[in-house]
């Protein structure tokens, strides 16, 4: 992974560390394998505010007004509280705003907080997560990066992950550490200096990469095979009659996505896990399969997220709908299943990259990310059913 930083276009915001943060956001958010459709976010402390990434940004495309401005002692009292709710946190972050017009702060404004410094850089990298999510996965990583990384098993993200790092960091001599990576989740990267906080990210993924590229080796020509029109078709339809709108479907016929639809243990994959825990809202905990009968295979999805949200729920959970956003033909591929071609393009891009952490997970012991329930947890996060009860 290469740097992509400019001094001479950085020279330009040297009294301004916004839009200096504005600069190396959207740096992150160029790379895909960095982050994904409003995946990670970055903060900026000025002046005892926390400037960092609102909701509904994503970091490629934002400004200065996609972040938000929170008053830093507020938050880093929050973190040494006992409990809180997430909707009680977000209340009061927005409470401690300076400026109501701005966009809710990111429910990882605490744990930006209590880091102490500067530029703190949060991405979902891809080849860290993959490594992670595999057996031996944190033994890895701590032979990678030896003492300089703090490396945390998976929490749910939001106040209970802030809350057990300030608790984990409390005794912690910042100086001697470059990062944060969050088991299943992503990386933290850090500094006073923001190419410095910036290139720290790029050097830590590198090794990450490094150590993929010489343990895991893709094959080609897997299949000459193409999803047939009318398997497409009839998906198109099965699925728009459950989420009751138009599909728009995109095939993807990779060789690598060809690779994943022929692994024997295909059911058991794709029940271990996403990429990262926020992909769950966005293309459910496990895909369709397709055999030979389409309509066979939606029942069995059907069936199975039904099961899924019985075990998981409480009374207090509302059922989202019952269709699949993506199915996997065996032997063939994958197909998108999105509203329209924007939610179809952003599903597209979570299984291109899913399935490449799959595969390479698999060569290095055993795909193994999240359970059911800990994706449930995050599928059906408290603030998200707001949304459904409003």
């Amino acid at each position: 992974m290469k740097s992509l930083f400019d001094d001479s276009i950085a020279a330009q915001y040297q009294n301004d560390p916004l839009a200096l943060r504005v600069y190396t956001s959207q740096l992150l958010g160029q790379n895909k394998d960095l982050v994904l459709h409003g995946g990670g976010n970055t903060s900026v402390k000025i002046d005892g505010v926390l400037y960092v990434k609102g909701s509904g940004w994503n970091l490629d495309t934002i400004e200065k007004e996609g972040f938000s401005p929170v008053d830093l002692a507020t938050l880093i009292e929050m973190a040494s509280r006992d409990t809180l709710t997430d909707t009680q946190m977000v209340k009061e972050q927005r409470a401690a705003m300076s400026d109501q017009s701005f966009p809710n702060p990111s429910i990882e404004a605490i744990l930006h907080a209590i880091i102490p410094f500067t530029f703190v850089d949060h991405t979902h990298a891809d080849a860290v997560v993959t490594l992670s999510n595999t057996p031996n996965g944190k033994e890895i990583l701590e032979e990678l990066y030896g003492k300089s990384m703090v490396i945390i098993d998976y929490v749910m993200p939001g106040f209970e992950l802030a809350r057990h790092i300030y608790l984990q960091t409390l005794a912690l001599n910042w100086k001697n550490i470059e990062g944060i990576i969050l088991l299943n989740h992503g990386v933290f990267t850090f500094d006073n200096d923001a190419k410095k906080a910036y290139e720290k990210m790029i050097t830590l993924v590198t090794k990450a990469e490094d150590y993929l590229q010489k343990n895991v080796t893709f094959l080609s020509n897997i299949s000459k095979g193409n999803i047939d029109v009318e398997i497409i078709r009839s998906l198109v339809h099965e699925v728009g009659v459950l989420r009751g709108c138009d599909i728009f479907p995109i095939v993807l016929d990779s060789d690598q996505a060809k690779a994943l639809s022929t692994r024997p243990n295909l059911e058991r994959l794709i029940k271990q896990g996403e990429l990262t825990p926020e992909h769950v809202i966005r293309i459910k905990p496990f895909p369709a399969i397709i055999n030979t009968d389409c309509t066979k295979g939606i029942e069995i999805f059907k069936t199975e997220y039904q099961n899924y949200f019985d075990k998981n729920s409480n009374a207090n959970h509302i059922c989202l709908d019952l269709a699949p956003r993506y199915a996997i033909i065996k032997g063939l591929g994958a197909v998108a299943l999105g509203k329209d071609e924007k939610e179809s393009r952003i599903i597209a891009d979570i299984v291109e990259h899913t399935i490449t952490a799959i595969l390479s997970a698999e060569q290095l012991g055993a795909w193994t990310s999240l359970s059911l329930a800990e994706m449930f947890a995050m599928e059906y996060w408290e603030l998200e059913q707001a949304k459904l009860n409003k």
